[in-house]
Parts: C-alpha cells; structure tokens; sequence
C-alpha cells in the first residue's frame, strides 16, 4: 500500500464509499458492502476519528482535531493501519485533498 510507510498512514484518508458505521455503545460497527467484512470499532474515540479523517490533510491533523493524546496515537495509527489493510479506509484521492478543513471531531 503506497500511502502505508513505516506502518504509519500517510497522506490524506477517508471511509471507504462502500463501508457503513452502526453506533453502538461500545463504539461502532464497520460492515464493507464490497468484501463483506464486518470490523468492530471498539472506542468511540476511534469512530470519530474514522469519521474526521476525510475533513482533514493527514492522520495525524484528525487525530489532533479529535483532541486524542498524543500518547495514545500509536495505538491509533496501528487500528487505522489495520483498517486500511481491510479496506474500511482509503487513500483520499478526490479533488481538494491538499485543502485543510480544520472541523473539530
């Protein structure tokens, strides 16, 4: 995966068009209508993070948005790497990728 570098995400991200999000109390479920996989979410914390990664340039600026701790965004960034790997996020390759929307989670 090209925008997967040092098991860290790079570059712009968002849900994939073909994945939906249930709320639940414990977080979300994720079901992918193309490959049929269903991804637990478990953390809120983690759902609003998949939802703000298309408003914002990089991983990094959603989670900074979302306000996660900095201490806790390696774990972040190996949930969303192993959301990547089962294509519930994507590379964001639409128009206006490099424009920075600064929305708070």
């Amino acid at each position: 995966m090209d925008a997967l570098t040092g098991g860290a995400l790079t570059g712009a991200w968002e849900l994939h068009p073909s994945v939906s999000l249930r709320p639940e109390p414990f977080g979300a479920l994720a079901y992918h209508f193309g490959n049929r996989r269903l991804t637990f979410l478990r953390h809120p914390d983690v759902v609003s993070v998949v939802r703000a990664l298309a408003d914002h340039p990089t991983v990094d600026a959603a989670l900074g948005a979302c306000e996660v701790d900095e201490r806790r965004w390696p774990s972040f960034h190996r949930a969303l790497a192993t959301l990547a790997a089962s294509e519930m996020i994507r590379p964001r390759t639409s128009a206006g990728d490099d424009e920075p929307v600064q929305e708070a989670c």
